[in-house]
């Protein structure tokens, strides 16, 4: 079947229906037209997963080999994957990024209590493209084990490391810090090309997109703090009162 992810035409060669009911939302009504890249897993692929990933069905398994299948091949289409939480409000999108328990999913969260309209494009597996002057982060399928996501692109407006704290805080990060805290959220193709065009385009995203590293509690305040940094605009605190209403 063909489907339209990241606003590319996809033919995906699957074996098993959990793929199919997986990308049922990003399934394509033109599935005629020609398409941009063909994704699929081998039997030697699904076994290698099957190793690390013991337990899990076939159809489970494959559906992680497609779309690390699909992944490699989006540096040739100045596109990348990015272990992040892609939210959207008002237009434009934000990337929040932290290693495992670091609070992303919470302070996502509260960004989605605290400020209205705020919706989740992709909570862990989101696609970043490139179009030689913006970068678009797009909703996919794969979308994490808490599955907040939805279909939709948004242009990426900052980026924000999460880092827990009892006092709120955040700082401009260089180019070359962010740099070194990024790269290992990406996902590097083995073969010598697609690597060295991953790291190209993401060069120019350290360089385009300003990024911060926040130190934060579980608050409205903490909220406040990185709004206020990445939207570069004022927030209003709501207060306990005002929210429950």
């Amino acid at each position: 079947m063909i489907y339209e992810i990241a606003n590319l035409r996809i033919f995906i060669d699957n074996k098993f229906d959990f793929t199919t009911k997986f990308c049922q939302a990003y399934l394509s009504e033109d599935q005629l037209s020609p398409v941009r890249l063909t994704a699929r897993a081998t039997e030697e692929d699904i076994e290698k997963e099957r190793e690390a990933s013991q337990g899990f069905s076939d159809g489970y398994l494959e559906n992680i080999c497609i779309y690390r299948d699909l992944c490699l091949q989006l540096p040739t289409l100045n596109r990348f994957l990015m272990h992040a939480a892609i939210l959207e409000y008002e237009g434009e999108g934000y990337a929040f990024l932290g290693r495992s328990g670091a609070g992303k999913s919470t302070h996502t969260g509260l960004w989605l209590k605290y400020l209205k309209g705020a919706k989740i494009v992709n909570g862990d597996k989101p696609i970043v493209s490139f179009d030689g002057k913006t970068f678009t982060a797009h909703g996919t399928p794969w979308m994490g084990k808490e599955r907040r996501g939805c279909n939709a692109s948004v242009p990426l407006k900052g980026i924000c490391f999460i880092e827990q704290a009892k006092e709120n805080s955040i700082q401009k990060l260089t180019p070359a810090e962010t740099a070194m805290r990024l790269f290992s959220q990406l996902l590097l193709p083995t073969d010598e090309a697609n690597a060295a065009r991953t790291l190209e385009i993401a060069d120019q995203l350290v360089e385009l997109v300003p990024a911060y590293v926040l130190y934060c509690d579980i608050s409205e305040n903490a909220v406040k703090t990185s709004y206020e940094a990445l939207a570069n605009k004022n927030y209003i605190l709501k207060g306990k009162e005002e929210n429950e209403n």
